[in-house]
C-alpha cells in the first residue's frame, strides 16, 4: 500500500478502479488545516490527466505495471502489430487508440515497451527521442531565417511535423515523442 504522501512523480497506484502514474506531486500546508497531497496523474488506459488532492488518511494499492520490450511491425486498418522480441512468431495487435499520440512516430522494426496491468497492453512508451528521415519538404528558400522561421515536412513514418527552414528532403531528424516536435537534426550519412 502506498500512503499519499507516497505518490511522488513516477509511482504507479490504482484510483477508483483504475491504473494511474503520478506526473506531479505537491505538499502543501495551510494554517490550522492538515497537509494535502496535490497529486497531477495520468489514467494509463484512457489517457486523461486529473490533478486531486489527498488526505493523510487516504492510502491506495501499487499498481502492478510491466514494461516488456517489443517490436513493431506494420499498421493496418486502425490496429498496430508487434511481435516479441525474443520470438518472432508470437504476433499480436494493438488498436490504434490504445497507441495514442505515438501511431505516427513509430518505424517499422523499433523497438518499443508494451505497457502491460493485469495481463492486458495497455500502451506503448517509446524512447524520449526517435531518428526519422524527411522524405517531403518545401524547398529552402534563402532570405531572412533570423527570426527562425518554420515549414511542415512528412516524415518516413507519415507524421506531419514543423521544423526550421533549413530542412530538406532526405534529412535525417531526431523528434521528441512526448511533444512531437523536432528537436535536432541528426547525421546525414546515418541513413
Amino acid at each position: 500500500m502506498l500512503q499519499y504522501n507516497e505518490l511522488k512523480p513516477g509511482a504507479y497506484f490504482i484510483y477508483e478502479g483504475q491504473p494511474y502514474v503520478s506526473l506531479q506531486f505537491d505538499f502543501l500546508r495551510m494554517q490550522q488545516r492538515k497537509p494535502v497531497a496535490q497529486v497531477k496523474m495520468k489514467n494509463l488506459i484512457n489517457g486523461k490527466v486529473l490533478e486531486r488532492n489527498f488526505q493523510n488518511s487516504e492510502s491506495f494499492e501499487e499498481a502492478e505495471i510491466e514494461n516488456k520490450p517489443v517490436k513493431y511491425l506494420y499498421s493496418a486498418k486502425g490496429e498496430f502489430w508487434f511481435c516479441e522480441t525474443n520470438d518472432p512468431s508470437k504476433r499480436f495487435k494493438i488498436d490504434a487508440d490504445i497507441i495514442g499520440q505515438y501511431g505516427d512516430l513509430m518505424k517499422t522494426n523499433s523497438l518499443v515497451d508494451a505497457i502491460i496491468f493485469k495481463e492486458k497492453v495497455i500502451g506503448v512508451k517509446m524512447p524520449i527521442k526517435v531518428e526519422l528521415k524527411v522524405v517531403e519538404a518545401p524547398p529552402s528558400t534563402k532570405g531572412n531565417t533570423a527570426q527562425g522561421g518554420s515549414k511542415q515536412v512528412k516524415l518516413e513514418t507519415g507524421a506531419i511535423i514543423n521544423v526550421p527552414l533549413f530542412i530538406e528532403q532526405g534529412d535525417v531528424i531526431r523528434i521528441n515523442t512526448d511533444t512531437k516536435q523536432y528537436t535536432e537534426r541528426a547525421d546525414k550519412g546515418k541513413f
